[in-house]
């Protein structure tokens, strides 16, 4: 991977992110170093004191899966069943068969952690198609874009 630019944040531009993260704005505390890093072919990654937290894509600023195991996020959830964790970890999209259970105030759009039964792991973060309700519901269809799993570039980013 080869990085295209690397350079620290301003106030103002640091105030922009926080708002784009809204309920995630505490990822990054008063005083933090702020760098963001512009990598071929992936998204930017935002540095905080040194940490890969936070990812930009071109339509929304969300949270790694970094940030989600070290700062133990547990809000906005869907937890999907074994059957679907290989499939989650490859980069597939999150079928509503696999949710066995959800946040019931998810709402289609939102930021959402799909977390696995077993034992309540992070495995990847994505875009709600549908509500947290028809997650639970619903027996066939897509529920959740993913963006970021376990296993890939971000994920393995060394800095």
């Amino acid at each position: 991977m080869k990085t295209k630019q690397r350079y620290f944040l301003k106030n103002k531009k640091i105030k922009e992110i926080k708002k784009e993260l809204g309920s995630y704005e505490y990822l990054i505390p008063k005083k933090a170093q702020v760098e963001l890093i512009k990598i071929d072919d992936m998204p930017d990654i935002l540095l905080v004191n040194n940490q890969p937290l936070i990812m930009q894509t071109e339509e929304r600023t969300i949270p790694t899966l970094k940030a989600v195991v070290d700062k133990e996020i547990t809000e906005k959830y869907a937890k999907v069943d074994m059957g679907a964790i290989n499939f989650v970890i490859k980069g597939a999209d999150i079928m509503s068969p696999g949710i066995v259970d959800a946040d019931r105030s998810i709402q289609a759009g939102e930021t959402i952690i799909v977390i696995e039964e077993g034992h309540n792991k992070p495995l990847a973060i994505g875009i709600s198609l549908i509500s947290g309700e028809e997650m639970i519901e619903n027996d066939k269809g897509k529920a959740i874009e993913n963006l970021h799993y376990v296993g890939d570039q971000i994920w393995d980013l060394n800095i």
